[in-house]
């Protein structure tokens, strides 16, 4: 398993406000809305419940908003302190170098739409894996949706950064594609090896990671636009 420190940031141009805007909100909604992970009736109602958006049903906690906007309000809340403290440590070293890339708005629209795309593939693989009605009512939430297409992003964009990581007890320092790509082979072998329990329950949404990463893989080149000539320090 690969646990980053941090990376070469050295050549960031700007302050990436979006980044800490992000992080500052998910620690804040964790906090004082969640109560710390306590609010289950708060965090049932905004996590993104597989059969409500497959049917367009609120049936669990009544949904102060559509049930079509919790993969948006679902990137926000997190199970625990372990959960939030991974996923805002990944964020917070990989997120400034996208944001300094795309820009601040581009680089939230990005964010934004991998995480809608690793929820619905998190709803759509329940669904279609699972199909009980018991692993569809399981609620799904967390940033790492998002932050799986930040990842993507920057394996295309930053591909030979150097990473300090903590790799099989060992702190050093490799390529960024060495890093990510442990992570994601990781993540794509524990989301097979899910395909024989025929659900995700009482665990990791590894297809929202998957999703995510995809989706950053993709859009990432969409929203990097202008920068062609833009040489990369590594």
């Amino acid at each position: 398993m690969v646990f980053p420190l941090g990376d070469d940031d050295t050549d960031r141009q700007s302050t990436p406000i979006i980044n800490y805007l992000i992080i500052a909100i998910n620690i804040l909604v964790f906090v004082f809305l969640q109560g710390l992970g306590t609010n289950e009736r708060f965090t049932y109602a905004l996590s993104t419940i597989p059969f409500e958006i497959v049917t367009g049903k609120d049936v669990l906690v009544p949904t102060p908003v559509s049930v079509y906007i919790t993969p948006i309000t679902s990137m926000f809340l997190h199970g625990g302190i372990a959960h939030i403290a991974g996923n805002m440590l990944f964020l917070w070293i990989f997120g400034d170098n996208i944001e300094d890339r795309l820009g601040h708005i581009r680089y939230l629209i990005f964010y934004l739409v991998c995480g809608v795309i690793a929820s619905l593939a998190h709803v759509f693989a329940t669904a279609a894996l699972a199909g009980d009605q018991q692993s569809m009512m399981i609620p799904s939430l967390g940033a790492s949706g998002a932050i799986s297409g930040v990842l993507g992003g920057y394996i295309l964009l930053y591909p030979s950064r150097r990473v300090r990581v903590i790799l099989f007890n060992f702190l050093t320092a490799v390529p960024a594609y060495v890093a990510i790509g442990i992570w994601f082979l990781f993540q794509l072998v524990s989301g097979l090896g899910m395909l024989g329990q025929g659900s995700q329950q009482g665990g990791v949404a590894y297809a929202a990671h998957i999703g995510g990463f995809i989706a950053g893989l993709v859009l990432i080149k969409f929203f990097d636009f202008g920068h062609g000539n833009r040489v990369q320090a590594y």
